[in-house]
């Protein structure tokens, strides 16, 4: 069975780099995000930060809160049994329950300043968001999704405040280190 890094953060702290370069590294990715995407088009419903809000919350309501946990785990243990495998996007504590339950996984938490993520939300050309939609998601995320405690319990933290060369730099000293 290859290693599982489950990537953790806020909106816009950088997860995407991070599982970018694992993905550069051979590691096959599990994008989170991508189970409220697909429901989002099964529905015929656009892709809106209101509709985003509403079927992440819809499928917490059906699922419970490990909901994604639940949908993706299938996909993570065929990935594992061969590969290495990067989570894009781990949000809730129940979902890291469920998933150290069923595996040896290590979490990488991208932190970066709150103003920082903001702009650079702003500049994003997917799914940008201006200040009060981020902050509006920051809210929404704590209070609703349980995102703060599989921050707040990773294994490793990067910074994200600097250079993408600082951000890479410390992103190969925790693979050395696992």
């Amino acid at each position: 069975m290859g290693k599982i890094i489950a990537i953790v953060g806020m909106c816009g702290s950088g997860k995407s780099i991070a599982s970018a370069k694992l993905e550069e590294l051979g590691y096959k990715k599990v994008y989170f995000g991508g189970v409220t995407m697909e429901k989002l088009q099964e529905s015929g419903l656009e892709v809106t930060p209101e509709n985003e809000k509403m079927m992440r919350e819809k499928l917490r309501s059906d699922l419970g809160m490990g909901a994604y946990a639940i949908v993706l785990l299938p996909k993570i243990k065929e990935l594992s049994l061969n590969n290495n495998v990067v989570l894009d996007g781990l949000y809730s504590w129940d979902e890291l329950m469920i998933l150290n339950k069923e595996f040896e996984l290590t979490t990488i938490a991208v932190v970066a300043d709150k103003d920082l993520r903001y702009e650079r939300l702003s500049k994003r050309i997917e799914r940008p968001f201006n200040k009060t939609e981020a902050i509006r998601r920051d809210i929404t995320e704590i209070e609703n999704i349980a995102k703060a405690g599989p921050i707040a319990y990773a294994d490793f933290y990067i910074f994200n405040n600097g250079t993408i060369e600082d951000f890479h730099n410390r992103l190969d000293e925790i693979l050395k280190e696992i």
